[in-house]
């Protein structure tokens, strides 16, 4: 990883800073998005503890919002002319349904449209052998898409909507290796494992307790965090594209997970809401 530059979200906490910090120390430029400026600074001081002589960056970001994701894109791209590795990592769940300024439900809009808009924006500042590595979950199993009504209006459960946006991003991640295919460029995704990070600690409600008391029986983050750093740095997966892993291995995503109409519905819709339809 010496002299390769990562982009990353979700890096101020969880399996994300510690794959920023893993990857910094195998010689990498850190480059993150941050939504709180206090935890972003913290982050960028240690990080130039561990590589002081990298340029590591911040930028500031609400990536719930498309304008602000595709500023925080552009601000990238303008700044960065290659990209190694893009590792879409940020995530939230809501014990309520809430909308964003753009009209759609903030867990979809959050752990899905984010890494949707901010691959597109940046998929042309990929290097030639560039990597893309999105977190998901073994949360999308059982979980269906209703094309009607992505925006969960007519139903909302906390776990189903996080399950949705989580099979969301495999569906994603399988048509963006297919549309990459021979490009050199990889995609692939990941379940972490069941970690204890701050996921679902501001949810609110009774959920957001439920999520501290089960997570006594959940792994590290720096456990959590090994399939990220193995999908962005080793040599094991230079060439594979497609795939979907767990502990460093590859792993079988639900039947609906594979379902490739499903892949490209979801795709062109998210061009649609995200503005980027051609």
């Amino acid at each position: 990883m010496q002299g390769s530059t990562v982009v990353i979200t979700g890096a101020t906490s969880g399996i994300g800073e510690v794959a920023a910090d893993r990857l910094a120390a195998k010689g990498a430029r850190i480059v993150f998005v941050a939504r709180d400026k206090s935890r972003g600074e913290e982050t960028l001081k240690h990080l130039r503890a561990i590589a002081p002589d990298a340029a590591h960056a911040v930028y500031y970001a609400d990536l719930s919002r498309l304008r602000e994701t595709k500023r925080v894109a552009s601000q990238i791209a303008a700044a960065e002319p290659a990209i190694d590795v893009l590792i879409n990592n940020a995530g939230a769940m809501f014990s309520t349904r809430k909308l964003t300024e753009d009209g759609l439900e903030m867990t979809f809009a959050t752990n899905h449209m984010s890494y949707f808009v901010l691959t597109l924006c940046l998929k042309h500042r990929l290097a030639a052998r560039g990597r893309i590595v999105s977190t998901a979950s073994d949360a999308h199993k059982g979980a269906k898409l209703d094309f009607e009504d992505l925006q969960s209006a007519k139903r909302y459960s906390t776990y189903g909507v996080y399950g949705r946006s989580k099979l969301c991003n495999i569906l994603f991640n399988r048509e963006l290796a297919r549309r990459l295919d021979g490009t050199g460029i990889t995609a692939n995704c990941l379940h972490p494992g069941f970690v204890a990070s701050r996921l679902g600690d501001q949810s609110g409600g009774v959920f957001s307790l439920a999520v501290r008391a089960a997570k006594t029986f959940a792994i590290s983050p720096e456990e959590g965090a090994q399939t990220v750093i193995y999908l962005a740095s080793s040599p094991d997966v230079a060439d594979i594209s497609g795939g979907y892993y767990y502990r460093c291995r590859p792993a079988v995503p639900s039947k609906e997970a594979q379902n490739d109409a499903d892949a490209r519905r979801l795709w062109e819709m998210s061009e649609r809401l995200g503005g980027l339809a051609n």
